[in-house]
């Protein structure tokens, strides 16, 4: 409906700038308007809320059309499809929206941009304009910024805060504060790091040699990893099950790093099973009396006294087992029951127990599985634990906390700062990242960190494992983005294993985990679970020297970057 009425009195100010209308609007010029909307809601059953203004020059043929209240359609906007839009969104001069499109609420969609929530079918045996139609449809999230000029596609969805820069093309999905930009758009930057990713590179002609190499590495690796990403992944797969590399076991984590794998590299669940079958099998996997999940064949680890689970897969479990479902737009079916029900000095009780002294990595993997559980009974509406449990949690932390490190536990002879720095990544993973709270002694984490680098028993020549480089690059990039302290030697260090990094994939297999210890992981030979870690390095090592754009990617399971969850009571 878009025919120009007599009888509106027209002012061109409100058809091109509609969001003067509800200031300078003459009651004429009002009840014209709402003439105007209710023969469109007439012709169409459009639903349209309180003050709103929709241009009589727009194009609205819709199938289906809510807006929101106080929500504007500029002129020459084309909407067609299934559209639904929460308040305040506004769709700017020649914007054109096809095909099923949700929006939150304020959403500004700028001129000249096209959301196109459907596709054609590419069959070569008849003409693209017979070819059927699919749609899988375009989401967006609340206070979204989509400059002009920008083109979504079929099948995405962006998150919460997100900025979309003018001219980009959007093939897959945004994370929420991302900000994007490009064709395709690749991330920016975080919106809530006012100071930007770090930019500055080596200098001298043999550090721009060197940047450039990189740039270029890292852009053919991301391209090579998306084609070969599908043969990686087939690979895996032993026909019934995923094994994390042909001739192993199948097992919980193969399945659930295969999920991570192709959400990194293809957006997409892995093609082996459709996504309800992937989200079936994950969540008839947890015990549903503990809300733990044990591995395939085996049984739960016995509890100790106090009922909580000491080590083993069930404790990794909930961390990847719960990122995975998460992917697949899902969630755990039980809340985790023993971490439900402890209270506060049952929990720090447990903490002074932990093996600080010697086994400094056990203790902070056992509070990254505690941490996660209670995010997930969190998501599901459950208690965290009893009240005033997670705030014990972050009380026992930071007043634990070495001022002299920045980290819990103490280095040991015989392995220097190894289960110190690799403990604190989980621990903090699970807790203060993985909550959004600021780790204390940011300035102490990275001294101890840098120091940890440059132990020789751990780095350099082919001593490197995914679980080291991972322990020191995520500390460093999360210490970081509280303080600037010694960010060049951090870059230094990152961009050395960058260089390494990207010569350890192999073609159609991927990512060997690394030299290990068998207890620790899978050893040198390429899988899902060293893929699944590298790509995430990788990141990691990419934004802290400024190129992580290039990647083309961003984290969205266990080694998210951001907060899963902001802890609203304060610490």
């Amino acid at each position: 409906m878009n025919a120009q009425d007599d009888r509106v009195p027209q002012d061109g100010r409100f058809d091109y700038c509609p969001w003067l209308f509800e200031k300078e609007a003459t009651p004429e010029q009002r009840a014209a308007q709402l003439a105007h909307q209710r023969r469109l809601t007439a012709a169409t059953g459009a639903e349209i809320g309180d003050r709103c203004y929709l241009s009589p020059l727009a194009a609205l043929h819709p199938d289906r059309f809510r807006l929101g209240d106080a929500s504007y359609v500029a002129a020459h906007a084309y909407l067609t499809g299934d559209i639904d839009a929460g308040a305040d969104c506004t769709f700017n001069p020649f914007t054109t929206v096809r095909g099923k499109v949700t929006l939150g609420e304020a959403v500004r969609i700028g001129a000249h941009t096209s959301l196109l929530g459907f596709n054609h079918s590419t069959a070569p045996d008849r003409r693209v304009h017979r070819q059927p139609t699919t749609s899988r449809g375009i989401t967006v999230g609340d206070d979204v910024w989509i400059g002009s000029h920008v083109v979504i596609l079929d099948g995405v969805t962006i998150g919460d805060h997100c900025v979309i820069g003018a001219g980009a093309v959007v093939t897959r999905d945004v994370p929420d504060w991302a900000m994007v930009a490009g064709n395709p758009a690749r991330f920016i930057r975080d919106r809530r790091d006012t100071r930007g990713r770090p930019a500055r590179r080596p200098g001298g002609a043999e550090g721009t040699r060197r940047g450039a190499d990189l740039d270029a590495r890292l852009a053919d690796f991301a391209v090579a990893a998306r084609e070969q990403a599908p043969a990686l992944l087939a690979r895996a797969w032993d026909g019934e099950r995923y094994v994390d590399r042909p001739g192993a076991r199948p097992t919980v984590r193969a399945h659930c790093d295969a999920v991570e794998v192709a959400d990194l590299l293809l957006g997409a669940p892995p093609a082996q099973l459709p996504a309800v079958a992937h989200v079936e099998r994950l969540r008839a996997a947890q015990d549903p009396v503990t809300g733990l999940v044990p591995e395939l064949g085996a049984t739960l680890p016995a509890p100790a006294a106090d009922g909580l689970v000491d080590d083993g897969a069930a404790l990794y479990h909930v961390l990847s087992v719960g990122y995975a479902l998460r992917l697949l737009d899902s969630a755990p079916a039980h809340p985790v029951r023993a971490v439900a029900g402890v209270t506060p000095r049952q929990l720090t009780d447990r903490l002074d127990r932990l093996p600080w002294a010697d086994r400094a990595w056990h203790a902070g993997s056992w509070i990254d599985s505690f941490a996660t559980a209670a995010l997930w009974n969190l998501e599901l509406g459950a208690e965290p634990g009893a009240p005033g449990t997670l705030e014990a949690l972050f009380g026992w932390l930071l007043t634990r906390v070495d001022p002299w490190t920045g980290m819990w536990g103490r280095p040991a002879g015989d392995s220097g700062r190894l289960q110190v720095v690799n403990g604190y990544y989980r621990l903090t993973r699970g807790s203060f990242a993985q909550f959004g709270v600021a780790v204390p002694h940011p300035e102490r984490v990275i001294d101890t960190v840098l120091d940890h680098a440059r132990d020789p028993r751990y780095f350099g020549g082919e001593r490197e494992n995914a679980c080291n480089v991972l322990d020191v690059a995520h500390p460093l990039w999360l210490a970081g983005r509280a303080t600037g302290h010694r960010a060049d030697e951090a870059r230094a260090w990152a961009e050395d294993q960058l260089d390494r990094a990207l010569g350890r994939w192999r073609e159609g297999s991927g990512f060997g985990f690394g030299p290990a210890p068998e207890s620790t992981g899978p050893g040198r030979e390429p899988g899902l679970q060293g893929t699944e870690m590298w790509l995430a390095i990788l990141w990691l090592l990419a934004d802290l020297t400024g190129r992580s754009d290039l990647l083309g990617y961003r984290p969205r399971g266990v080694h998210r970057p951001e907060p899963a969850r902001a802890l609203t009571t304060p610490v």
